[in-house]
C-alpha cells in the first residue's frame, strides 16, 4: 500500500482574518480582517526587512508556518492557484494522436484541465505556480489520476498519452506506486498507457530519467520523450534511455514543408528512430503540407490543431 510522502501532502493554508506575528527582535503582532489588508502589512514589513513573520486564526490555536516575509506575500498573490491546485476540480481534455499512415486514431493525449470552463485557470498558471511553491509533486499526481480516470471511462482501445516531470518523482519504486495503484482501481490495462517527459531538453540526470523509465516498463506501461529538438536527439542518449516513442518538438514541425533547416532535422530525426526500431510522432501539425511531408518522412503518429483538439473526456466516451 501507497502512503504519501511529504512532498506529495505538502499544504498551504491561509488564514484570511487574524493577526499576523512579526518575529523581530522586538515582537509585533498586528490584526487583519482580509487578504488585502494583510498584503499591506506584509508589504510595509518587507520595507523594513525581510524577517520570519507568521498568521494565526482569531480564537483558535490555529497558526500558519512561520515564513519569511516574502514568501508569505509570493503565497497570498498566488492563492487562488494554489487552492485550486490543492482542492479544486479538475478534469482531464483528450487531443487525438493519429498513424498518419493509415489515418486511423491511435491515442489520445490527456491534458489536465479546469472541470468548470468558467474557472480562470490555465494549465499555464497551475504548473507554474506549483513550481514556485513546491506543489509541483501534488499536482502531477492529481494529473496522473484525471488522466487515469479519463481513460478508464472513454473504454476502447487507445493508448492514452500522459505528461509527468522526472523532477516529481524522487524515489521510482517508491513514488510510482500510486500511479500503478490507480492503474488498478480503474482496471485500465498497462498497456494503454504511455507516460511522457515534459521539457526533455532540460533534463539533467538522465540515469534517474532511465530509472523512472525502468519502473514504468516493468509494470507493462510505454514511455516517451516529449519535445524532442535537436540538442537532445543523438544515438547515446536514445541507446540509454530505450523510449517506445519520441515527439519531435513542434518548433521543427512548423513550415517544415519550406524551412530547409527543420525539413533536414526531421529526416534525421526519422532515419536514427528507424534504425533503434522507436516509434516517431510529429506534435503541432497545423497545416496540410506539414502533415504531408511527415508522412512522406515515414512518421508513424501526429498530433496537432489539423487533426483535432482538445476536447472533455466524455465527448471520447460518446463518439466512440
Amino acid at each position: 500500500m501507497w502512503h504519501p510522502c511529504a512532498e506529495c501532502t505538502t499544504t498551504i493554508r491561509f488564514i484570511e482574518a487574524g493577526s499576523l506575528h512579526i518575529q523581530s527582535s522586538i515582537p509585533q503582532v498586528y490584526s487583519y480582517t482580509s487578504f488585502n489588508q494583510l498584503e499591506e502589512l506584509l508589504e510595509t514589513t518587507l520595507q523594513l526587512n525581510d524577517i520570519p513573520v507568521s498568521c494565526r486564526k482569531d480564537g483558535s490555536r490555529f497558526s500558519t508556518p512561520t515564513l519569511l516575509a516574502s514568501v508569505l506575500l509570493e503565497q497570498l498573490r498566488h492563492r487562488q492557484a494554489i487552492d485550486f491546485i490543492q482542492t479544486g476540480d479538475m478534469t482531464s481534455h483528450l487531443q487525438p494522436i493519429y498513424n498518419i499512415q493509415d489515418n486511423t486514431l491511435f491515442a489520445n493525449e490527456a491534458l489536465l484541465r479546469a472541470a468548470d470552463h468558467n474557472v480562470p485557470m490555465s494549465p499555464g498558471i497551475l504548473f507554474s505556480t506549483a513550481s514556485k511553491m513546491g506543489l509541483h509533486s501534488r499536482l502531477d499526481q492529481r494529473a496522473r489520476e484525471e488522466a487515469i480516470r479519463a481513460t478508464h471511462h472513454i473504454g476502447g482501445t487507445e493508448k492514452t498519452f500522459i505528461n509527468f516531470l522526472p523532477s516529481t518523482i524522487y524515489n521510482p519504486e517508491y513514488c510510482l506506486r500510486h500511479t500503478f495503484e490507480i492503474v488498478e482501481r480503474y482496471n485500465v490495462d498497462p498497456s494503454r498507457l504511455v507516460f511522457e517527459v515534459v521539457e526533455t531538453e532540460k533534463i539533467e540526470d538522465v540515469n534517474h530519467l532511465k530509472h523512472v523509465f525502468e519502473q514504468y516498463k516493468k509494470q507493462g506501461i510505454q514511455v516517451a520523450l516529449d519535445d524532442v529538438g535537436a540538442g537532445f536527439s543523438t544515438l547515446d542518449m536514445l541507446t540509454l534511455l530505450q523510449p517506445d516513442y519520441i515527439k519531435i518538438d513542434r518548433s521543427f514541425i512548423s513550415d517544415c514543408d519550406t524551412v530547409a533547416e527543420n525539413e533536414a532535422f526531421l529526416r534525421k530525426a526519422r532515419h536514427l528512430t528507424k534504425e533503434m526500431g522507436i516509434k516517431i510522432l510529429a506534435e503541432g501539425i497545423e497545416r496540410q503540407e506539414e502533415l504531408e511531408l511527415c508522412r512522406q518522412l515515414g512518421f508513424d503518429f501526429g498530433q496537432g490543431y489539423l487533426l483535432g483538439r482538445p476536447a472533455p473526456y466524455a465527448q471520447f466516451a460518446k463518439a466512440q
